[in-house]
């Protein structure tokens, strides 16, 4: 079993805080204030653009690719880094496209995170081709899979409820459809066990600065299967991608692999931390990731519901269904969690009605789950959101 005392220990959680939202913002390592230092003292400080060879700024991209593919399901060269996730999201998708010509269906569900919504809607009006973008309700979205579809283009976990969908029977439906699939990972990857491989998946994309605890604006990945890699048009055609950078071959030829799917220079201060942040994952195995998440969701559950009956679970109650997040529904959530907030206890809120509680065993343990529970129920016996204070919306909720 891997060792969850150990792991915490590695990371810094400020004192009287009980952190319930690495599934928004994973916490600091402690090792990686000094890892930034020394790389911007000692390799951009001393070392200025010979860093990019000496340091081996140029191959980070690929290399962290591969620390973040083995918590994916995914073989090494098969992932990179860089940009945004909404960034990823587009490539893929218009790559998928692509290789689809005859097909103008895409279908994903309303409860995908909004960005792949709106990247997908943007990219159809770019294309002017006449593709529809089709969202059901997640459990409907088997009954829109057809031989119309191009691409299938779901988040695994939704980011409300922690809803979670099967990733192999949607992806093998869609391909007896000959359809192309494309997985946003967000909330699964470091959270629950995934395997691209395994299920044939097209394309996958994910952030890193939730689970993977790479920092705010830490660089997105993305996979691309292997045999696709070889075909797919990355769409965003940026230096970085070409298969020789610095021959400055005016025409645009694409690397042969994953890493065509680089664009733009690589942020490597922040990669760096990423890269630091990932040495965590050195000896965990994801099963007792998830098998510790379970325990501590289900723990959590059972406390709020015989503590607060006013709260609604809005997850799942079968904990395979549910990735590594609980949320509940109460009109007035937004106060709850400010008052949750001023009491140490960090979790979010999502509109119009959702309190969501992320669970990340690296450093999340059983001791913290009777913690939250008990001011939780505090808040909620006295009515302690119920101050103006609470009321007034910040600009991140």
């Amino acid at each position: 079993m891997t060792d969850f005392a150990a792991t915490k220990s590695l990371f810094h959680i400020p004192k009287g805080v009980i952190y319930l939202d690495g599934n928004s913002l994973g916490v600091l390592p402690k090792t990686a204030g000094n890892r930034a230092k020394e790389m911007i003292e000692q390799e951009w400080g001393e070392m200025l653009i010979r860093g990019w060879n000496d340091a081996k700024w140029m191959e980070q991209p690929e290399r962290v690719g591969n620390l973040v593919a083995r918590l994916i399901g995914a073989a090494p060269g098969t992932v990179v880094m860089g940009d945004t996730l909404s960034i990823k999201v587009y490539q893929a998708l218009a790559s998928a496209l692509e290789m689809r010509p005859d097909r103008k269906v895409i279908v994903s569900d309303n409860g995908n995170f909004p960005t792949d919504l709106y990247m997908a809607d943007g990219l159809i009006k770019s294309l002017g081709r006449g593709h529809v973008l089709k969202t059901p309700n997640p459990e409907d979205v088997e009954s829109l899979i057809n031989e119309d579809m191009a691409v299938l283009m779901l988040t695994q976990v939704d980011y409300r409820t922690g809803r979670m969908h099967d990733m192999k029977r949607l992806t093998d439906l869609a391909h007896a459809a000959g359809a192309l699939v494309i997985w946003d990972l967000a909330h699964s990857g470091g959270a629950v066990p995934v395997d691209l491989a395994g299920c044939n998946a097209d394309f996958a994309v994910g952030c890193t600065y939730k689970y993977l605890n790479g920092g705010p604006g830490a660089p997105a990945f993305i996979y691309v299967r292997p045999d696709h890699a070889k075909v797919a048009r990355p769409a965003l055609s940026g230096w970085l991608g070409h298969a020789a950078p610095f021959a400055f071959d005016p025409d645009y030829t694409p690397a042969p692999d994953v890493s065509r799917m680089r664009v733009g220079t690589p942020p490597v201060i922040q990669m760096t931390v990423l890269e630091e942040a990932m040495k965590a994952w050195d000896g965990v195995d994801m099963a007792d990731i998830r098998k510790r998440s379970i325990e501590l969701c289900e723990q959590f559950i059972a406390g709020v519901e015989a503590n607060c009956p006013m709260l609604e679970l809005a997850s799942p109650r079968n904990p395979q269904e549910r990735g590594s997040q609980v949320s509940f529904k109460f009109d007035q959530g937004y106060a709850v969690m400010q008052a949750l907030i001023a009491r140490g206890v960090i979790g979010d809120f999502r509109a119009p009605d959702v309190i969501r509680f992320g669970f990340t065993p690296l450093y999340i343990d059983k001791g913290d789950v009777d913690g939250a529970v008990k001011i939780l129920a505090e808040i909620m016996e006295i009515r302690a959101w119920d101050k103006p204070e609470f009321h007034k919306r910040n600009a991140v909720t």
